[in-house]
């Protein structure tokens, strides 16, 4: 399936970019932006549907991820640099406007491109991540919480230093397919809550384990520790923002993230409302993290639907 989609490299802001595209353009573009512990492969079902309807598909490995290169160790990760790298992808293919596809950490570069760049873009979409106008708080969380661990220096790079790559990658896939928040008791790290008599998830292979852990092998953690772990107090502020295009915003139910503190509340409350007048949400009643994998038809379905609305 995913051999139909071409790759190439590009030199954007002094880094080479990887870039999975596919689809011709006859409607317009459509920019998928990955989380962790993801790269482009993730939307391997999402591209070949948007380009089988007339669009094109383009999906990078953000810095840091995957083929795209390593920033310098002593450069500060910047959740800026994200955007300017979206920005400069569209001006190395010479693409005016483009639909934005975020998901997870994705969904954060995707909602600031489109409150920077409203000229260049028709519309966002973003997966389990909704839009807030501050970083997200998470010092009330329980000392075991996954990501009070790996924003700590050391902490994470011992933790998965005791694996593989590819046992690493399998780990966090489960972890965040359930519906419970990943939280590690006193004495025990992330690592340990899955073991190797753990199951995959039904819907994630064998094959598609190694697609991840063969990108990983290559780049390594250290950078997707920075972004999103330990920047996201450095996340910008967006108080009086007021999206300009359309934004739609897909939750999975069952997923972990919907038990953060107060992202309920932003979604059912109305609030979203306030910055994105043209705002749509959607609900997936058995969705987890990956409900872009768990259930791709049903994601394609949305997606589609949504770019037909915004021609």
């Amino acid at each position: 399936m995913a051999q139909q989609i071409e790759h190439t490299t590009l030199p954007i802001r002094g880094l080479n970019l990887h870039v999975a595209q596919v689809g011709k353009d006859e409607l317009g573009t459509v920019v998928f932006l990955h989380g962790f512990p993801e790269i482009w492969y993730t939307w391997r079902h999402q591209m070949l549907a948007v380009a089988a309807a007339g669009y094109r598909a383009i999906a990078p490995d953000s810095r840091g991820y995957g083929l795209s290169d390593q920033p310098p160790e002593d450069e500060e990760a910047t959740w800026e640099d994200l955007v300017a790298d979206v920005l400069g992808i569209l001006d190395a293919l010479s693409i005016s406007k483009a639909f934005m596809v975020g998901k997870d950490f994705g969904a954060m570069p995707a909602y600031d491109f489109a409150l920077r760049h409203p000229d260049r873009t028709r519309g966002v979409m973003c997966l389990g991540i909704p839009f807030s106008p501050v970083p997200l708080t998470i010092d009330t969380m329980p000392e075991g919480f996954y990501i009070l661990r790996w924003r700590e220096p050391g902490r994470a790079e011992a933790d998965f230093g005791r694996h593989d790559v590819r046992r690493v990658v399998r780990t966090i896939y489960i972890l965040f397919s359930r519906s419970d928040i990943p939280v590690a008791d006193q004495g025990q790290e992330i690592m340990d809550l899955a073991d190797l008599s753990t199951p995959l998830p039904p819907w994630f292979t064998e094959e598609d384990l190694d697609a991840y852990a063969a990108l990983y092998e290559k780049s390594g953690f250290r950078f997707p520790l920075q972004i999103p772990y330990r920047a996201l107090h450095r996340m910008t502020k967006h108080v009086d923002a007021k999206f300009q295009v359309p934004v739609f915003m897909v939750m999975g139910e069952k997923d972990y993230c919907f038990k953060f503190p107060g992202f309920e509340t932003a979604m059912r409350s109305g609030i979203m409302n306030t910055f994105a007048p043209d705002l749509k949400i959607t609900y997936i009643p058995e969705g987890c993290h990956f409900v872009q994998e768990q259930f791709p038809e049903q994601v394609n379905d949305l997606l589609l639907g949504f770019l037909k609305d915004h021609p």
